[in-house]
């Protein structure tokens, strides 16, 4: 019988994150609910209709400042505590009071950026030159100027802002509230299933019989909610179809990718170049494992399995903790002593439990520390998974320790460089202390069953997926659960060629992520991880040097474009090359676990 998961309130306090540090008590949190609606009110008769000079608008902004800072420690509780259970009524009640309250609040303050946007450009250039701390916050208002709306439109949208989240809600209640996937049963033998523990460990069940029968069961009982979940999939497109016309943009990709400071041409070319130059060396890998695990037929349920299935070693968090440390003690010992307070401090929520959200993410709130949530199955991976999250952490600590809150986050483009960088520390670390061919074709594996295959295929196949989904809603059309199956099965065969069988299920996977609610985020992870490959080569060929150039990027948060926070960091993104790199050292290392394995 596998390990049955507790209930929340059965677990290891000592193992779970301390939401404390945000807010003591629950009367604190109240308090600054309060603060913040009676702040937002100030601000609305002391500014509404009186921002027309440089002097009234940065004396707003810094007002502004104050209450977005309140605002972001009242949202991140609220998330994080329904996060790690998602079935507790009373954490769920206090979310969307939060969320209500906080859309109320930025609709009264809607008229800061819609009075600011009508101005003559001369004005916010006076008002950017006055204040360095707000000159970005005042570009970027500059930059959307050709698409903002009447400025009683944009209240509207942000009064609405709660209702307009809903489809996410709803695909996370759905997801990890009420699907129950009870057991699954192989000679005669029940197994406990969850999306945790299917994710987490029936995925990679060395057992042929175990892991495809988890995966059916999984399929199963995705697929009776394919339609409900089709369903807020459809609203969310349609949503963001909807504000792209608005707004006057030429297509919902154009929408999305404004934000992010990237032109359709990066993001085309993401996806393309993989999608062509990356498959045969995935289909490459997929026959290596097929042929390691004597299987008769390579199917999409056993693309998890590992190349040694009897090496990966347990791993007690306790145990993990040297690992880390050594390898991301090459950025330094601020750096490291970040690390060290995310252990001491818990800053990490280890736990498995009922109701928790699925994955492992970093949580980040200006003016606490980061927070980072994942499900720690004992295995020797996990070491990789954790490194990644306190790439993020350590990301976003910087940024804040060196940026207001206006300029502390990067575009999504640059999110996961920092936490795929991490990973890359590791394997080299653990190559460096080790001289056992067995452990480096496990570290090597690890790279390409964790690192790439999670960002350069996964996510990637996310990435096409998604482009498909919005080329038909961008042509007047809608989608629903059969055309989703239809178009997931299609990237899936495309891909892996005649080297993988894309079993019945497989086409399901697209109700597994919840990353099509967050925009053009799937694409982001291989443009990431393309420029923390280039990162590492350098830092393995130039030591200090690159190192220094790296904190420095870490530490300037959103006040680069992606463009230039690749530059900074040595690493030209407006060409293929970087790319091309990225995808030939994945052939290597597919190369050297092959020799490895005939040499074994």
């Amino acid at each position: 019988m596998g390990k049955e998961i507790l209930d929340r309130k059965d677990v290891d306090e000592r193992l779970t994150w301390d939401l404390t540090a945000i807010f003591k008590t629950e009367e604190e949190f109240e308090e600054k609910l309060k603060e913040i609606v009676k702040l937002s009110k100030e601000i609305e008769k002391e500014y509404k209709g009186k921002l027309n000079g440089a002097q009234e608008i940065n004396a707003c902004l810094d007002q502004l400042k104050v209450l977005v800072e309140w605002a972001n420690l009242l949202g991140t509780h609220s998330y994080l505590s329904v996060a790690t259970d998602q079935t507790d009524t009373e954490n769920q009640t206090r979310q969307m009071k939060t969320s209500s309250i906080l859309s109320e609040v930025n609709s009264r303050l809607s008229f800061i950026e819609s009075e600011i946007v009508q101005l003559d450009k001369e004005i916010i250039q006076k008002a950017i030159q006055q204040s360095q701390g707000n000159a970005l916050f005042l570009e970027d208002i500059m930059r959307q100027k050709p698409y903002t709306l009447h400025p009683e439109v944009e209240k509207t949208l942000s009064a609405l802002s709660n209702v307009l989240g809903a489809p996410y809600q709803i695909y996370n209640r759905a997801k990890l509230a009420d699907m129950d996937f009870g057991t699954f049963t192989v000679d005669n033998k029940e197994y406990p299933l969850s999306f945790v523990l299917f994710e987490g460990k029936w995925e990679y069940e060395n057992d042929t019989k175990i892991r495809r029968a988890a995966a059916e069961a999984f399929a199963s009982k995705l697929r009776e909610y394919q339609h409900t979940i089709a369903t807020a999939y459809q609203i969310q497109v349609q949503k963001e179809k909807t504000l792209a016309n608005l707004r006057g943009f030429d297509s919902v990709i154009d929408s999305l990718l404004f934000p992010q400071k990237v032109e359709r041409e990066l993001y085309d070319r993401q996806i393309d170049l993989i999608m062509e130059n990356l498959a045969p060396h995935m289909r490459k890998y997929a026959k290596l494992i097929q042929k390691i695990h004597g299987l008769e037929e390579m199917t999409f349920m056993d693309l998890k399995l590992a190349v040694d299935p009897e090496y990966e070693p347990d791993i007690s968090i306790e145990e993990a903790r040297p690992y880390v440390e050594g390898a991301l003690s090459v950025l330094g010992d601020d750096y490291l002593e970040m690390v060290n307070r995310a252990f001491d401090e818990r800053w990490i929520d280890f736990v498995q439990n009922k109701g928790k959200s699925t994955g492992a993410f970093c949580s980040s709130p200006y003016g606490s520390h980061p927070f980072v949530l994942i499900s720690w199955t004992g295995r020797m991976r996990e070491v990789f998974v954790l490194s990644h999250e306190l790439g993020h952490a350590g990301h976003f600590h910087l940024a804040h320790q060196n940026q207001n809150i206006f300029n502390s986050r990067p575009s999504l483009y640059c999110i996961e460089s920092p936490s795929t960088m991490n990973e890359m520390l590791m394997a080299n670390y653990l190559m460096k202390n080790t001289e056992d061919k067995r452990m480096k074709r496990w570290v090597l594996s690890s790279m390409i069953s964790r690192t790439y295959y999670h960002n350069f295929v996964t996510h990637l196949l996310e990435a096409a997926f998604q482009r498909e989904v919005y080329k038909i809603v961008d042509a007047g059309g809608s989608i629903h659960a059969e055309l989703l199956n239809k178009l997931k099965r299609e990237v899936l065969e495309k891909f892996w060629g005649d080297a993988v069988i894309i079993n019945q299920g497989a086409e399901l996977t697209w109700m597994r992520q919840p990353h099509y609610y967050m925009g053009l985020y799937p694409y982001t992870y291989s443009a990431g991880l393309t420029i923390a490959t280039e990162v590492n080569r350098r830092i393995l060929s130039e030591g200090q040097n690159a190192i220094d150039d790296w904190l420095s990027v870490l530490k300037s948060g959103g006040i680069h474009t992606p463009v230039e926070f690749a530059k900074n960091a040595g690493v030209d993104i407006t060409t293929e090359k970087p790319l091309l790199n990225t995808i030939d050292h994945i052939g290597d290392i597919i190369d050297k676990i092959i020799k490895l394995t005939e040499e074994l």
